[in-house]
């Protein structure tokens, strides 16, 4: 039997372009957006047509800036709910830190790295990507932002037993963590990590 990846926000993406890829997994996609023609459409804070218990994983790949403050411990609080008692979350985002230090260094609207829709640049990463937005994709807007130490504390607070959390730094921007839904030993925590994280 295979196991189950629910996709919460891919947008477009498929499980082929996510570190699930070839690991044995069947995915569900759920996007806010019916043209990306999700498998089912709702929010990351209603997962209401998911099974309780139902999933091995669940994969969050840039969606969780783009809630208000107070809504994000409703979608996680919606991923533990969904996940099987020896599943977990991965969970990637911006990283506040690094981008921050490019704004100290008067770098607001400098290209920090070059992405498949071309430049991004802090203010990009902060508010959200500026031409998706002037295309009319709201979607896109970034309503609150994360450190490492915040993505931790709000995933301990919705009740996550184990965290594993990695700040890519410089040139990368982002963090990454992974979240169980019940204690694992160190070992496995270990070896998860290492295979569900990006060099």
């Amino acid at each position: 039997m295979s196991k189950k990846l629910l996709h919460v926000g891919p947008g477009p993406l498929t499980i082929h372009a996510t570190p699930f890829a070839a690991r044995g997994y069947e995915e569900i996609r759920v996007d806010l957006d019916p043209a990306v023609q999700p498998d089912l459409i709702g929010s990351i804070t209603d997962l209401s047509a998911v099974a309780e218990n139902s999933c091995d994983a669940v994969y969050s790949s840039h969606n969780i800036e783009h809630l208000y403050a107070h809504e994000v411990p409703l979608a996680l609080q919606e991923f533990l709910r969904v996940l099987k008692p020896g599943g977990f979350l991965l969970i990637t985002c911006p990283d506040l830190q690094s981008i921050a230090e490019q704004i100290a260094a008067d770098k607001l609207t400098d290209p920090a790295y070059l992405s498949d829709a071309g430049p991004i640049t802090p203010l990009d990463m902060v508010f959200g990507l500026r031409k998706e937005l002037q295309r009319g994709n709201h979607y896109m807007a970034h309503k609150c932002g994360f450190t490492a130490s915040v993505l931790a504390g709000s995933l301990k607070e919705a009740g996550f037993a184990q965290i594993a959390c990695r700040r890519r730094g410089a040139n990368l921007f982002d963090l990454w963590a992974l979240a169980t839904k019940s204690k694992w030993g160190d070992d496995q925590l270990r070896e998860k990590v290492n295979q569900m994280f990006p060099a």
